[in-house]
C-alpha cells in the first residue's frame, strides 16, 4: 500500500480543462462503459511506451516487471482499478497530461518517433482528454504512478472533478500507473467482474498486452489485419472471422490489403458463405467495425460502406482518422467518404478476380449474394460499371442453372445488334414456351433471362453496358430483319395484307379499350398472338407492377394500354380470320379469349375465372357445332339409304 510522505499541492484546473470535463461528464460520449475503453487504450499506450523505451534505455526501473494490464474491482464498495506496468508519469507530465485541456502524451511520442524516422502503428490513445470520461461515472479519481527511471519518485494525483486536483509524493509505489475509480451510486453495476469483462471483450479485445481481470486473463484476439498477409495461416483468417463476426460458418473468400495513399489503412474484409436475408431473418446490418491504432471507435459506422455491402463482414482500421474529443465521431465526413470509395472499389476488385481466375467460386457466391449488387446498380452510380460487369444470367444460350456475363453476351452478339435483349419471368421453362423467345431464336439472336422483380429495376437504372442499349425482347420497336436474317424459311403461307388488315381491325373493335392497338407480327412463330409493349423499357413484367401500384394507391395513371400482335400465319387466326365473316359472336368471343391468353403469357392476367368460364362458352359453342353437324350427317346418310332402296325396288321390279 502506497504511502503519502508529504503534504499535498493544491491545484487548479486550467479554465478550459473545467469547460472539457463539463462537456465530457454530461454530453461527449453517449455510452458511459465507453470510460473503461479510454482508460485501457491509455493503459497499453503507455505500456508500449515502455516496450519502446527498452529498446533505447540500458536501465529501466522494476525491469522484471511484465508489460501487462490489470483490472480489479471491489463490487460492495464501489470501485474499479486499471493497472498499467507502462512508461508511468513525473510530476510535470502529471500536471501537463491531467490538468492541460489537449495535452496528449501519445501524439507528443508519435511526433518525437516521426522525428527519429521512427513508426510504430501500436500507439494508441490519446492521453489526458480520454482518461477525463472516468468522470462520467466517478465522483473521484485517484492515479498512482511512478515512472520508468530508477531516480523517479512515487506520486498520487487525486481529484472529484470539481476544478482542482491534489498532487502527493508517495512511497512504495511500482513502475507504471494505476488508476482507483469510486464510482458514483448509480453507476456501481460497472463493478461487476461479468459487467467489465463484457465491455473489454467489446472495444479492447486486440489489445496486444494481456489484460487481467481479477487476475484471470481474458482470451484476446491479435489483430490479424496489422499483420503480414504472409504470416497468417487460413486457419487464422478463419477463427478470427468467427470472432468478429459472431458466425459459426466459415468465409467464403476475404480481402486483406493495406495502403498509405490516399489514407492509411488496414483492412480485413470477408465475404460470408450464408445470406441471412434470404432465410427470412430480416435485413442484415453492417458488419465491418471501424478502428483506429486497434482500438474499436464505432461497430456500426454509417456510411463507412455503401447500404448494398452490408452483408460484408470485417474491420477497418486507420491511423489517419481525426477524432473529436471523443472517439465515438468524427470531425470530417469527408474522410469516411474517401474510406467508403478506396474500399468498395478494392471489394470490386477483388470479386472481378474471382470471377475470372475462380468462376465457380464466384457463381456460387453470386446464387447468394447477387441480389445485393443488383441493389447496387440501382442505387450507386458512381461503382455502377463496376457492378454491371459482375452481373450474371442465365440466356437462351446457356444450359439451365448456368449464366454467362453481359461481356460474355456481347462477345457473342452479331455485328449489327447494338442492344442487349432481355426476358423476365417467373422461370426459364415460362420464359422458354411463352410467345415473346420465338422470333430471336429463329435468327440465333441470344436472349438473358431474368427471374427476379428487381431486374426489371437493374436494367431500367443501368439502361446500358459497353454503349449497348437493355431492351426488353416484348417491345414492338425491335426490327431483328435489322440484325440477323430468320433461319427458318420453311412457314407456312400468312393471310393476304387485306385479310390481315381487316381481322386486326375485327379484333381491336371488339376488344375497345382493352388494347391500343393489334396488328399483325412476324415476330411469332408457333403462339397466335403476344403483347408487346411501345417503350423499349417498359416489360410486362413493369406493367404488371404498375398495375399493383395503382391498386395500392401507390401512383395515377394505371396500367398502360398493351398492345396485341397476331401471328397471320396460325392456324387458329386463319380460322378467326374467316370466322369473322361467317360467325360474328364466336368470333368476338375467340378474340377476347386470345387477349386473356396473350396476358396470361405476359403474366399479366391475375383473375383467370372470366377467361376459364369463357373458355367454357367457346368449347360449348364448339361442341353444339359439331353435334349439329353430326345429325345433318346422319340425315345425309339416312335420305341416302333410302334412295338407294327405292333405286334397288325399281331395278327388281323391272
Amino acid at each position: 500500500m502506497s504511502q503519502k510522505t508529504a503534504s499535498p499541492e493544491r491545484h487548479e484546473f486550467q479554465a478550459e480543462v473545467k469547460q472539457v470535463l463539463d462537456i465530457v461528464v454530461h454530453s461527449l460520449y453517449t455510452d458511459k462503459e465507453i470510460f473503461v475503453r479510454e482508460l485501457i487504450s491509455n493503459a497499453s499506450d503507455a505500456t508500449e511506451k515502455l516496450r519502446h523505451t527498452q529498446i533505447t534505455e540500458k536501465e529501466i526501473f522494476d525491469a522484471d516487471l511484465d508489460l501487462e494490464i490489470q483490472v480489479t474491482s471491489d463490487e460492495e464498495a464501489g470501485t474499479i482499478t486499471i493497472c498499467d506496468s507502462g512508461i508511468g508519469m513525473t510530476r510535470s507530465e502529471l500536471i501537463e497530461n491531467l490538468g492541460t485541456i489537449a495535452h496528449s502524451g501519445s501524439k507528443q511520442f508519435l511526433n518525437a518517433l516521426k522525428e527519429s524516422g521512427e513508426r510504430n502503428e501500436n500507439l494508441i490513445g490519446q492521453f489526458g482528454v480520454g482518461f477525463y470520461s472516468a468522470f462520467m461515472v466517478a465522483d473521484k479519481v485517484d492515479v498512482y504512478t511512478r515512472n520508468w527511471q530508477n531516480d523517479g519518485e512515487s506520486l498520487h494525483w487525486s481529484s472529484d472533478g470539481s476544478g482542482a486536483y491534489e498532487i502527493a509524493v508517495i512511497e512504495n509505489e511500482r513502475r507504471g500507473t494505476r488508476i482507483l475509480l469510486h464510482l458514483k451510486e448509480e453507476y456501481k453495476e460497472f463493478a461487476k467482474k461479468d459487467r467489465l469483462e463484457g465491455i473489454i471483450k467489446n472495444y479492447s479485445a486486440f489489445v496486444q498486452f494481456p489484460i487481467k481481470v481479477e487476475g484471470e486473463e481474458l482470451n484476446t484476439v491479435q489483430a490479424i489485419w496489422l499483420k503480414n498477409k504472409s504470416d497468417i495461416t487460413d486457419e487464422e483468417y478463419k477463427e478470427f472471422y468467427k470472432f468478429q463476426a459472431n458466425a459459426y460458418d466459415e468465409p467464403r473468400f476475404w480481402l486483406h490489403f493495406s495502403a498509405d495513399a490516399p489514407l492509411e489503412i488496414n483492412t480485413l474484409l470477408y465475404a460470408p458463405t450464408e445470406n441471412m436475408e434470404g432465410f427470412g431473418f430480416g435485413r442484415m446490418e453492417p458488419g465491418v467495425s471501424l478502428y483506429c491504432r486497434k482500438v474499436l471507435i464505432d461497430s456500426d459506422p454509417k456510411n463507412l460502406l455503401p447500404d448494398w455491402l452490408r452483408f460484408v463482414r470485417g474491420v477497418v482500421d486507420s491511423a489517419d482518422l481525426p477524432l473529436n474529443i471523443s472517439r465515438e465521431s468524427m470531425q470530417d465526413s469527408t474522410l469516411i467518404q474517401k474510406l467508403n470509395k478506396v474500399i468498395t472499389k478494392r471489394f470490386l476488385k477483388l470479386l472481378e478476380e474471382k470471377a475470372k481466375k475462380e468462376p465457380e467460386v464466384y457463381d456460387d457466391f453470386w446464387g447468394k449474394f447477387g441480389l445485393f449488387l443488383k441493389e447496387g446498380v440501382t442505387t450507386d452510380f458512381t461503382h455502377r460499371d463496376q457492378l454491371l460487369k459482375l452481373l450474371r444470367y442465365e440466356s437462351s444460350y446457356t444450359e439451365e442453372g448456368k449464366t454467362t456475363s453481359l461481356a460474355d453476351y456481347l462477345s457473342r452478339a452479331t455485328d449489327g445488334q447494338k442492344e442487349i435483349f432481355y426476358l423476365s419471368g417467373t422461370s426459364r421453362a415460362a420464359i422458354e414456351s411463352g410467345p415473346y423467345l420465338e422470333a430471336f431464336k429463329g435468327r440465333n439472336i441470344e436472349v438473358l433471362f431474368m427471374f427476379e422483380p428487381v431486374d426489371e429495376f437493374v436494367m431500367n437504372h443501368a439502361r446500358s453496358f459497353e454503349e449497348k442499349s437493355f431492351v426488353s425482347a416484348d417491345s414492338d420497336e425491335i426490327d431483328l430483319d435489322a440484325i440477323a436474317p430468320e433461319t427458318d424459311t420453311d412457314k407456312e403461307a400468312a393471310l393476304d395484307s387485306a385479310a390481315s388488315d381487316s381481322l386486326c381491325t375485327f379484333i381491336k373493335e371488339k376488344l375497345g379499350d382493352q388494347v391500343s392497338e393489334v396488328t399483325a407480327s412476324e415476330r411469332l412463330v408457333g403462339s397466335p398472338a403476344m403483347i408487346v409493349s411501345g417503350d423499349k423499357m417498359m416489360t410486362a413484367q413493369m406493367r404488371k407492377m404498375m398495375k399493383a401500384m395503382q391498386q395500392d394507391g401507390g401512383m395515377m395513371g394505371g396500367e398502360p394500354p398493351a398492345k396485341l400482335q397476331i401471328n397471320p400465319r396460325h392456324p387458329l387466326v386463319k380460322n378467326l380470320s374467316n370466322l369473322s365473316t361467317s360467325d360474328n359472336e364466336l368470333a368476338s368471343i375467340i378474340s377476347l379469349q386470345i387477349l386473356d391468353n396473350a396476358r396470361m403469357a405476359a403474366g399479366l392476367l391475375e383473375d383467370s375465372s372470366t377467361m376459364v368460364q369463357r373458355n367454357y362458352d367457346i368449347l360449348e359453342k364448339l361442341s353444339v357445332g359439331t353435334a349439329d353437324t353430326k345429325k345433318v350427317a346422319k340425315k345425309k346418310v339416312a335420305k341416302k339409304k333410302v334412295a338407294t332402296k327405292k333405286t334397288t325396288r325399281k331395278k327388281t321390279d323391272s
